[in-house]
């Protein structure tokens, strides 16, 4: 083998005509035989036969050469080397007829023996040619599949065997796949190009351990997070690597292949269905419109950048106080959109002037307000900047869409502005309950807000905090073993927010279905898994207990709201509680505080804006223990 492949391309070529010109005599002499049996060929004695039978097989020879049947390599043949090698030896069969016919008339020949010979010449040379591929394969795989990394491909399907071809052809990759394995019990027992199937998923454990394998490819898109958590489970405790295809949509040309694979990740884990745009809502709210996005560089900000950018604008206004965070967008969005019209602008919406500039330069018609502070614990040791940002700089940006009439105010909001245990989700509530009350002054612009949970990657988020961690050898850190959160992804929290601004019609708090909620040391463990380690062993879970103002689960809705459905169905509307009696008085109160106000006197001015806030976290847990009966949407 090593000889063969060290030899150089003009020896190759010498070794492959060689083998074909004794193929062609044989087949042509074999072909007369076959005709005659043991009888002898009226008027040809052997000399002549012989004769006959090499001037054949050299002009065979040379339409083999001429079809360009030796342009392909052996190693890699294919059906398509089998219909180059039909058509050259179609070719050569003819040829051969004429030159025949051209000395001696096709005397004493039979017509039959060419169409015999045609066939011999299909069987030996296309079987040549499959033999050495074999050969070459069984060779390098019975040379190297002990050294090679032991694969399990889960999904007995189009894209696994595909992946199964890939991995065979390319030694290169010192991958070599031990079993498939399926849910369907169908498949169970068949094999794939020599490889077993099993099923069920179950199986895996038993496998993976008996012939010690290192990685699982999940080689079917369609898999969602809870069939994922099953597979991870599956092989738990054996220090898999586990590796996935991206979904349909995002395949290159539509196929999948080996350099798709990529890396398992906690969004995997707790994926949901892709969520479906009404993109004729979207496209009549955004198309050929000057849209202005606040806090434009952070996770949820820019990723409404990428989505809005879709549905042709006017011009995209990139508003951010973060000098590093609108390079890091600008980036991207020339990368994406080369031709999108957008302009980046630095300011804070703390700041009047700033916006004021903005708004009266660029007359946006749509206001996407994202900006905000989102770190609970932070927030809860600087409350007066939480209230500058998230009710000041909410109120400026709100009060600025007013005055420029823009036609649709969104606010993000946060789960945590329900029944708030701290300063955060407080303030948030407080930028809500302020939506409502100046939609009540508006005519021409609508005031929307949406709520959601966290956002899986996003800034704060636990998922990052996580895979440092693991990066570093442990141990994680989780506040509460029972606490929960509501989990979704970046671009489907963006889609949905653009899908609740293009619903509303002023003043409603959307609600966006975060599905069920997820346990945050389920969370852990699994990522632990995911990345080949023991729980306990390799990466130990430490319990730190809960943060100042962190709640063991979040609520989507307040106790009396109730929801209702929209055209959408992951988008709901809460029935919110308007404002509490005297709000602008006690507002301007709460503004009027500065760096140098108690912080208890800040928290309890905010307390008299949303009365629901309750600061004292041991009130909270033991209200939440004892109370499991907490609303959710229906």
């Amino acid at each position: 083998m090593n000889k063969l492949q060290s030899l150089k391309s003009w020896q190759k070529l010498i070794i492959a005509m060689s083998n074909d010109f004794i193929f062609a005599a044989l087949c042509f002499y074999s072909s007369l035989l076959i005709r005659y049996g043991d009888s002898q060929i009226p008027g040809l004695n052997f000399s002549k036969i012989l004769i006959i039978t090499i001037v054949t097989a050299v002009v065979q020879s040379s339409c083999f050469y001429l079809s360009g049947i030796y342009k392909g390599i052996w190693r890699y043949s294919s059906t398509y080397d089998l219909i180059r090698l039909t058509r050259g030896v179609t070719l050569a069969v003819l040829s051969s007829v004429a030159i025949i016919f051209l000395t001696n008339r096709l005397q004493n020949i039979p017509r039959t023996i060419f169409f015999i010979d045609w066939l011999l010449l299909i069987i030996t040379l296309g079987g040549s040619r499959l033999s050495y591929r074999i050969w070459r394969d069984n060779i390098s795989l019975t040379k190297n599949s002990n050294l090679f990394d032991k694969v399990i491909i889960f999904g007995a399907n189009d894209t696994g065997e595909k992946l199964l071809r890939e991995i065979k052809a390319s030694p290169h990759l010192q991958l070599h796949v031990v079993a498939i394995i399926d849910n369907d019990n169908t498949k169970k027992g068949r094999s794939i190009h020599g490889v077993p199937v099993f099923s069920p998923v179950n199986r895996l454990y038993d496998i993976a351990k008996k012939y010690h394998v290192s990685k699982v490819l999940i080689a079917d898109p369609r898999i969602q997070g809870k069939e994922i958590r099953k597979i991870v489970d599956a092989g738990k405790d054996l220090q898999l690597e586990y590796k996935t295809l991206p979904k349909y949509s995002d395949f290159i040309n539509g196929k999948a292949s080996l350099s798709q694979l990529k890396s398992l990740e906690p969004e995997d884990l707790l994926g949901r269905e892709e969520v479906i745009l009404d993109n004729t809502s979207l496209s009549t709210m955004s198309e050929g419109k000057t849209i202005l996005i606040t806090g434009a560089g952070g996770s949820i900000g820019s990723e409404l950048c990428r989505q809005i950018a879709k549905f042709n604008p006017h011009k995209i206004i990139f508003f951010e106080q973060s000098e590093y965070n609108l390079y890091a967008l600008e980036k991207d969005i020339k990368a994406l959109y080369p031709t999108l019209n957008y302009h980046c602008l630095i300011g804070d919406i703390r700041n009047e002037n700033d916006l004021d500039f903005a708004f009266a330069k660029y007359r946006p018609e749509i206001v996407l307000h994202a900006a905000a502070y989102k770190h609970v614990p932070m927030m809860e040791a600087n409350p007066i900047e939480a209230v500058k940002t998230n009710v000041l700089g909410t109120i400026n940006v709100s009060n600025f869409s007013f005055k420029y009439n823009v036609e649709r105010f969104v606010m993000i909001s946060t789960d945590k502005a329900v029944n708030p245990t701290n300063i955060m989700g407080a303030t948030k509530r407080v930028a809500e309950t302020y939506c409502q009350y100046i939609q009540k002054k508006s005519v021409d612009t609508k005031f929307l807000m949406v709520r959601f949970g966290n956002v899986l990657g996003s800034s704060g988020s636990v998922i990052p905090l996580f895979k440092e961690q693991i990066e570093k050898g442990g141990p994680i850190t989780v506040t509460h073993k029972d606490i929960k959160r509501y989990f979704m992804s970046i671009p489907e929290a963006s889609r949905l927010v653009l899908q609740a601004g293009a619903l509303g019609t002023g003043g409603e708090v959307f609600v966006l279905d975060m599905g069920s909620p997820v346990k945050i040391v389920d969370l852990a463990k699994q990522m632990i898994l995911m990345s080949g380690l023991k729980v306990d062993e390799d990466i130990k879970i430490e319990f730190t207990g809960l943060r100042p103002g962190e709640k063991l689960y979040e609520e989507l809705l307040l106790s009396g709201e109730g929801s209702l459905p929209t055209l959408h169905p992951l988008v709901k509307v809460a029935q919110a509680q308007g404002p509490v009696e005297d709000f602008t008085q006690k507002l301007k109160t709460l503004l009027a505080m500065d760096s140098n106000t108690d912080t208890n006197d800040i928290k309890r001015q905010v307390k008299l804006l949303v009365p629901e806030y309750f600061p004292n976290r041991d009130e909270i847990q033991e209200a939440q223990l004892s109370n499991n009966s907490t609303e959710k949407i229906q």
